[in-house]
C-alpha cells in the first residue's frame, strides 16, 4: 500500500480538537493499515516526527432506510501522538 493512500481524511471534531492540545490529531485510515505505515505517512505528508500510533476500528450503525435496516460501513480510526514541539498545520483555526 502506498502511503499516500493510507491516510483518508483528518477527524474534526470536538473531542478531537481538544485532543490537539496534547499533541494527538486524528485521522480516517485505510482498514488494511497498521501503525508503521500509518506513522510513515503523517511524518512524510506532514514534515513531522511521530511519537505513537493508537489505533482502533469504529463499528457500523444500524439506520433505518424506509422499512429497511441498513448497517454503515465499518472504518478504522488513529489516534497519532506527535513529539513535543511539533503541530499540524492542517488542523490549526478548525
Amino acid at each position: 500500500m502506498h502511503r499516500y493512500e493510507v491516510l483518508r481524511r483528518p477527524l474534526i471534531t470536538e473531542k478531537n480538537t481538544l485532543l490537539q492540545s496534547q499533541g494527538k490529531y486524528a485521522f480516517e485510515v485505510a482498514r488494511e493499515a497498521n501503525k508503521q505505515q500509518v506513522k510513515q505517512a503523517v511524518e512524510a505528508a506532514f514534515s513531522v516526527k511521530v511519537a505513537a500510533v493508537n489505533m482502533m476500528t469504529v463499528p457500523g450503525k444500524q439506520h433505518r432506510v424506509g422499512r429497511q435496516q441498513v448497517l454503515s460501513p465499518v472504518w478504522k480510526k488513529a489516534i497519532v501522538t506527535l513529539k513535543a514541539g511539533d503541530k499540524i498545520e492542517l488542523f490549526e483555526g478548525v
